[in-house]
């Protein structure tokens, strides 16, 4: 059976995180609380599918706005 090392990382930091808290279920609510309160989210907060399709649709209208600028190698010619 081949492993997938992703998934056996995240099984391992739940096992961790469930040993931290004595496998108690309110304890480690209150531990993610306190970490969340000192780890404030640097990005977006995604809630829905919704606002993930908007995220992506605007992070790739930038995507192409940047990337026409970069093939414009030469600047445009002075009217005269």
């Amino acid at each position: 059976m081949k492993t997938n090392p992703i998934l056996e990382e995240v099984w391992r930091i739940k096992d961790q995180l469930a040993a931290d808290a004595g496998y108690d279920m309110d304890r480690f609510v209150e531990q993610l609380r306190a970490w969340s309160a000192v780890h404030p989210p640097s990005g977006p907060v995604v809630r829905n599918a919704e606002e993930l399709r908007q995220l992506m649709v605007e992070e790739e209208r930038q995507r192409a706005g940047e990337s026409a600028l970069v093939l414009n190698e030469k600047p445009p010619r002075k009217k005269r």
